[in-house]
């Protein structure tokens, strides 16, 4: 609960009868490898994300640490090193998907999602196009976008500066359901 409050208070300012849908376990995935060398990637199965279908208002929030890499080394460079995560400990995404409506939704539609995203206390504009799909009465929505290291001031070593992109890779795959 402590980790919704936040976005709790984002979506006070629309109606309070809005209907929501929200997940707890929305996996956010970075790659940022470079051919020839060990694979840089890592998940994060514990993003928090709501949405409130009535205005298209959407809010993620992800902790740091929660990425998991196959190599525990790497993730201790990850959280020490390039994120700083006990000083910057969580991201964030707040933004709107444009022209949503659920009800349109048959089989699976792609919207426009608009939004700033925080990391390491600096915010960037990003657009991407998400895809949703209703199974059941769950909503899934997936969507990708690339940002920059330099864009959040994350400083990569000349050392090892070959063996990281120059654009990460950021997938997002979230199983939402109705906050009832």
């Amino acid at each position: 609960m402590k980790k919704l409050l936040p976005l709790v208070f984002l979506f006070l300012s629309g109606s309070i009868f809005a209907q929501k849908y929200y997940t707890k376990t929305g996996r956010t995935e970075f790659k940022a490898s470079v051919e020839a060398f060990e694979p840089v990637e890592a998940n994060n199965n514990s993003t928090t994300a709501l949405i409130d279908i009535e205005t298209g208002n959407i809010a993620s929030l992800l902790f740091i640490k929660a990425f998991n890499f196959r190599v525990a080394l790497m993730q201790e460079h990850f959280n020490e090193n390039y994120m700083e995560s006990n000083k910057f400990p969580k991201a964030t995404f707040i933004g709107k998907i444009e022209g949503f409506n659920l009800s349109k939704i048959l089989d699976s539609k792609e919207y426009p999602l608009k939004g700033t995203l925080t990391v390491r206390g600096v915010k960037k504009e990003v657009e991407t196009i998400a895809i949703f799909t209703k199974q059941g009465d769950k909503l899934l929505m997936k969507a990708s976008f690339g940002v920059k290291p330099e864009d959040f001031n994350i400083k990569i070593p000349k050392i090892v500066s070959k063996k990281i992109a120059g654009t990460i890779n950021i997938s997002l795959d979230y199983e939402f359901i109705e906050k009832k």
